[in-house]
């Protein structure tokens, strides 16, 4: 098939930044009417951020050469390669340029018979940005070890990945370490707080009084915090506190059980360095608390179950894991007084033979976010378990379905903006998790998801790590690791156990 040479010459060279100074389109090829066969699958019809880095892909079909032409109105970057490696300035020119618009990748390749265009691949551009930054825990998919965890944290516009803190400053050969539950308030990391558990045990809180390891095991509680939410407006973090168990399946699909033998929401109170029962119902399983954005309503979690025979309490607990189906609830709360009203039902997921776990309100305050699966609160090796939505004004469900594969969905978060959702999936290869992120419009349309981009297409493949506990941030840590360990390594600071949260 001819094309209309002297029209592409003019205008690669009034418009075009190449990306390679070899790289030409071709002068004549023929059409195919498919998409090339690209690694990752960045699929046609996917919404990315103007402020992403590069999208680099890998040509997976015949070829014996590829040229790639990424095209935003007038603006074209071309490229010579079976893998594309766009510069970080040039890409984010031509994305800027698209913003509420689409780029399309064009890809040729040269056959025996000649060269061959294959359908363009069409990205759309969201007007919105995404947050400059997101963290998340590095850990092997292993059940007995502590060695080598790590929370990192990634600048979206680039590649640049660094370190917040590894447990191997602190781990010896004889005593491990784990590390989780990185949390920040309004997604800014100068109050934040992350869980060491086993040696040196403790939390370490971050604020603007500076760093300091606390205990927030007490006496009259049954563990120091797990899960944090912290208040948005004052200086207050709900927890929940859990025994946690784990036990293994030797035949079914879903490799792992995690169970709480006990847990309860507790309120913790900075300033005062006090912590107090939010629920403590001895029928209740309560976990995942979460603020609403105004911090006037705290949502969480909770599992009702009646114990028959507590002479053989953890086995019956452990024997009795599908039974275990969690709802969601929430309870109105005054900042001031620091009390709370009763529990009200929101999602009636036993009703449904479901268990919801994580919930989440976007930051506009009109969506529920939350994972759903077949029992239990341990979702993440749960293959049924996808996400699902709440309209909170309306109570009822909203479509996402787009967000989801036929593997495990899990741990989520909200951009600071409300238009973006970021969460783990082990679509890819059922193995590990990997992080994507969706676009979520103004219509409340999810969009499809793309995965989180690396500088080789090629680097999941090679990387036998699975990312947890995604959060967006605004802004960097800017404490070292060093730090970090200087501070765990101390003696962490008692807290005191005050009341019921209802108790003035």
């Amino acid at each position: 098939m001819q094309m209309k040479h002297k029209y592409i010459v003019s205008l690669i060279l009034g418009g075009a930044l190449f990306a390679g100074c070899t790289a030409t389109i071709p002068n004549q090829y023929a059409e195919e009417e498919s998409y090339p066969v690209i690694h990752p699958a960045y699929e046609d019809g996917i919404t990315i951020p103007y402020n992403i880095a590069p999208l680099n892909v890998a040509y997976e079909m015949e070829g014996q050469e590829f040229i790639t032409e990424l095209k935003a109105g007038e603006r074209i970057l071309v490229m010579r390669g079976k893998q594309t490696d766009w510069k970080i300035k040039q890409w984010q020119e031509l994305l800027s340029s698209a913003k509420g618009s689409s780029v399309e990748l064009i890809t040729y390749a040269k056959t025996d018979k000649g060269w061959v265009k294959y359908c363009p691949i069409a990205w759309q551009v969201a007007e919105e940005p995404i947050d400059p930054y997101i963290s998340y825990r590095i850990i092997a998919p292993s059940y007995v070890t502590y060695e080598d965890l790590s929370i990192r944290q990634r600048e979206l516009a680039s590649f640049d990945e660094q370190m917040i803190y590894n447990n191997m400053l602190i781990s010896t050969d004889k005593d491990g370490q784990c590390i989780n539950c990185h949390s920040y308030k309004n997604y800014k990391t100068d109050n934040m707080q992350f869980h060491a558990r086993q040696y040196k045990g403790g939390t370490l809180l971050v604020t603007n009084d500076g760093v300091k390891k606390i205990n927030l095991k007490t006496d009259s509680t049954i563990s120091a915090g797990v899960y944090p939410a912290w208040h948005p407006t004052h200086d207050f973090i709900a927890y929940s506190i859990n025994e946690t168990g784990q036990s293994f399946h030797t035949k079914n699909n879903n490799k792992i059980e995690v169970q709480d033998l006990r847990s309860d929401l507790v309120l913790y109170d900075i300033k005062r360095n006090e912590v107090r029962f939010i629920e403590h119902d001895t029928l209740e399983w309560e976990v995942f608390p979460t603020w609403s954005p105004d911090g006037k309503t705290l949502y969480y979690c909770s599992a009702h179950m009646e114990i028959q025979n507590h002479a053989q309490r953890e086995g019956e607990i452990i024997d009795r894991y599908k039974d275990f189906k969690y709802n969601i609830y929430r309870k109105v709360f005054d900042p001031e007084t620091m009390t709370f009203g009763p529990s009200e039902l929101v999602l009636d997921a036993r009703s449904m033979n479901k268990s919801a776990t994580f919930p989440r309100v976007s930051p506009d305050g009109r969506y529920l976010l939350f994972g759903l699966g077949e029992y239990g609160c341990f979702h993440i090796w749960h293959k049924d378990a996808d996400l699902h939505m709440i309209d909170l004004q309306t109570m009822q469900f909203h479509d996402i379905s787009k967000v989801n594969s036929p593997d495990v969905e899990s741990y989520h978060a909200w951009s600071s903006n409300g238009r973006w959702m970021l969460y783990t999936s082990r679509r890819d290869d059922g193995g590990y998790t990997h992080l994507y992120m969706a676009y979520f419009d103004e219509q409340g349309r999810a969009h499809k998801p793309f995965l989180l981009p690396q500088r080789s297409p090629y680097f999941y493949d090679d990387y036998y790590k699975s990312y947890n506990v995604p959060e967006f941030m605004i802004e960097p840590v800017t404490i070292t690791p060093q730090e970090f360990a200087r501070y765990l390594d101390a003696d962490a600071q008692a807290v005191t156990f005050c009341c019921q949260a209802d108790e003035k």
